[in-house]
């Protein structure tokens, strides 16, 4: 930066040396206040490299980034197809209105999942798969090679295995969810996950009880349906689990008849009220079968195997079943349907000021080996 210092020359007696003086104040003040002002930035600058050298806490509560798919079908939601800009109703469909309505972006259907994993836990246990067909068929030996000592000349028998086939049947359950316009309308509410919530609680109970107890009638078949062929162990007294001496050798004899292989990978599963009542349950050593889990976060086990709490399962009784144990994953399998869609509805409920969201989602559920559980039953005196 330069300055240039101009001397006047007048004609009068001013004295030159206060003149120069005078000038070199002048700009003397001038590069203080340029100074002054270089130093306010210099100190903005640092206060804001500050800022964004701190680490972002918030962070992980930012909403990720919302997708053309996701924001057209929440626009949908709110104000239905007719209202809707042409590039976002683009967006929204993937299959016409003939086919059964508009299918949910990806966001939402995971949604839906992960909501009915929390009112379903059989899907903890079971072995989950999804299908795009009417049904899966599942290949299964039924008998198997005979192999036996014979002498240097003798006639050899000769066996062969067999093969049967298991075919699990996907069935369709349907729910709607009235939404009143007016929350609709409002902004600051997430329409989405109230919709979502509320459709993930109806076919979790829906399906947690097939699960358990269908007949396979429209719905899956549950693994305590009667004629599967799964192995029953009778235990406890007078319609409970416990024994007349407050042992629990009903259980200890229902895990050891499994085979070792599904041992090491065996739940049980049972209600809460059933859980209550094995937790004052002792072994003949005076130790309770119930041990709490070792880590935060860990089930419970019982003689060393985890415990899933499903309230769908009966309660004790005389010659209920309250009890399974077994590998759930090799014993059971679950197949989703993955289409599922939402049809919005705006007439049928326009004269009491809501909006009616129709949903259906298949899914399909069966027993694949009965060898890998075992039912508890309670004795009936």
């Amino acid at each position: 930066m330069t300055h240039a210092l101009k001397l006047e020359t007048k004609s009068d007696n001013t004295d030159p040396i206060l003149e120069v003086k005078t000038a070199l104040d002048a700009l003397s003040e001038e590069v203080k206040t340029k100074a002054a002002n270089d130093n306010k930035l210099v100190e903005r600058i640092a206060e804001l490299e500050t800022k964004l050298a701190r680490p972002n806490i918030n962070r992980g509560a930012t909403d990720p980034e919302i997708t053309p798919e996701r924001k057209a079908f929440a626009n949908f939601l709110k104000f239905g197809e007719q209202r809707m800009p042409g590039d976002e109703a683009k967006a929204l469909v993937v299959a016409d209105d003939t086919r059964g309505g508009y299918l949910a972006p990806a966001e939402f259907s995971t949604e839906i999942i992960k909501n009915i994993v929390e009112f379903s836990p059989v899907r903890q246990a079971a072995r989950v798969g999804s299908t795009a067909s009417p049904s899966v068929i599942l290949p299964k030996r039924t008998g198997t090679p005979t192999a036996s000592w014979v002498g240097e000349t003798e006639t050899r028998t000769g066996t062969e295995s067999a093969y049967g086939q298991i075919e699990i049947s996907i069935h369709e359950m349907a729910a709607y969810v009235d939404v009143s316009v007016q929350l609709l309308e409002d902004a600051a509410v997430n329409v989405e996950s109230e919709v979502a919530m509320d459709l993930g609680e109806e076919f979790g109970r829906l399906e947690g009880i097939s699960f358990v107890s269908g007949d396979g009638t429209k719905k899956p078949l549950g693994f305590l349906t009667a004629g599967q062929g799964i192995i029953e162990t009778i235990s406890g007294s007078a319609a409970t689990i416990a024994d007349p001496d407050g042992q629990a050798n009903g259980l200890i004899t229902a895990l050891y008849d499994l085979p070792a292989a599904y041992r090491s990978k065996a739940v049980w599963m049972m209600n809460g009220t059933t859980l209550g009542s094995i937790r004052k349950l002792k072994t003949s050593d005076k130790q309770y079968v119930w041990q709490p889990g070792i880590q935060a976060g860990e089930p419970g086990t019982i003689l060393g195997r985890p415990v899933i709490e499903a309230p769908d399962m009966p309660d004790e009784g005389a010659g209920a079943f309250p009890i399974i144990l077994g590998d759930f994953n090799a014993a059971y399998r679950i197949y989703d349907r993955v289409a599922m869609s939402i049809l919005r509805d705006p007439y049928t409920l326009a004269t009491t000021g809501k909006v009616r969201f129709h949903a259906r989602r298949r899914v399909g559920g069966g027993l694949v080996k009965a060898e890998a559980l075992r039912k508890i039953k309670c004795a009936t005196s």
